[in-house]
């Protein structure tokens, strides 16, 4: 298994982005409405709690100078690039969701042990999960018993650790009848082929949400309060966002890594893979040799855009001008580079 030493700089307490792992939602968002884009709303690290974990690699491992500059380089790069807040990037999650995920629940055939059930959901226009339960099922049996459960839910794209998660805790309820009618589209436009709404021994339910526990990825996790969560709307730019990715990296992949290294002198890219696409900026997959090592690393970064777009074509001309920008810099290094040799 190959180890990443950038990756163990990034969960160190030395790190930057990892100061404040379990920061609120209201520190690590940026001020997206102001006409000053991006103002961030980070008011310094945190203090470390007493007896706070810190990741152990039970190893030492020297690294040059130089990579030392690259590391210090990327870690101030990430922690001034603008990401959606946690309540909206737990909205967004919700929202552009495959529309499946686990239920815990209190089981009613064994008691004191939790029930896992793989289900369907759609989340209503305040994010609240609503699912439609076959009255057989052992996970209706349990929230009519006990409404008290939880919900995980993984991003669309989740491949590992790094990719986001949220987990929902709260009470699921039987919809009034009167109310029923009304998710049916809901429900509908998330799982088209669901024929079962219409069954009569099928039975609708919805989440009243109470907790909120989101982990983004590495060094980025953390609570959103249910408030938060229902004044949140989810990122527009996120719902067609893999549309995007996929494009770039089947298509245009070394344009990404020219990003990469125009933002982070230095790193020298290997591959660079779009995770995910959003209205501040993207994700992305991120492998490269160091000079000072035969192993190869494999981190996930933010690759921030220069302003908030707006819709698809507002994407499309950030992205071309990133691009740009880019080559103009690689040009800029190798004429540099030439003018060096000859003196």
């Amino acid at each position: 298994m190959k180890f990443s030493a950038l990756l163990v700089s990034l969960l160190s307490a030395t790190s930057v982005s990892a100061f404040a792992p379990h920061r609120s939602s209201a520190v690590s968002s940026i001020n997206t409405s102001s006409s000053s884009y991006p103002t961030r709303l980070y008011h310094g690290p945190p203090k470390e709690p007493k007896h706070a974990p810190k990741h152990d690699t039970g190893m030492q491992i020297e690294i040059s100078d130089e990579e030392k500059e690259i590391q210090a380089r990327f870690a101030e790069h990430q922690q001034i690039a603008p990401k959606l807040n946690f309540a909206t990037d737990v909205r967004t999650l919700i929202e552009y969701n495959h529309g499946f995920a686990v239920m815990s629940t209190n089981s009613k055939a064994n008691e004191g042990y939790p029930n896992g059930s793989v289900v369907g959901f759609a989340p209503d226009e305040n994010g609240n999960p609503i699912f439609i339960f076959s009255g057989m099922s052992s996970h209706t049996q349990d929230v009519l018993k006990d409404p008290k459960c939880s919900l995980t839910v993984a991003s669309k794209q989740f491949k590992g650790a790094a990719d986001g998660r949220v987990n929902l805790m709260g009470q699921v309820k039987l919809v009034p009848s009167e109310e029923r009618d009304a998710l049916k589209s809901v429900y509908l436009k998330k799982h088209p082929g669901a024929f079962w709404v219409e069954f009569g021994d099928f039975n609708w339910f919805r989440m009243e949400i109470e907790k909120i526990n989101f982990v983004g990825g590495f060094a980025r996790a953390g609570s959103v309060t249910p408030e938060e969560y229902k004044e949140a709307k989810p990122d527009a730019i996120s719902e067609f966002g893999p549309m995007i990715g996929a494009h770039m990296n089947d298509d245009h992949q070394e344009s990404t890594i020219a990003m990469i290294e125009s933002q982070v002198p230095g790193i020298k890219a290997k591959e660079a893979v779009i995770t995910s696409v959003d209205s501040l900026g993207m994700f992305v997959k991120v492998t490269r040799s160091p000079d000072d090592s035969e192993q190869e690393q494999t981190f996930k970064m933010r690759l921030p855009f220069p302003r908030k777009a707006e819709n698809r074509k507002d994407v499309k001309d950030i992205i071309v001008e990133m691009t740009r920008a880019a080559a103009a810099v690689a040009t800029g290094d190798k004429e540099e580079e030439t003018v060096a040799k000859e003196e």
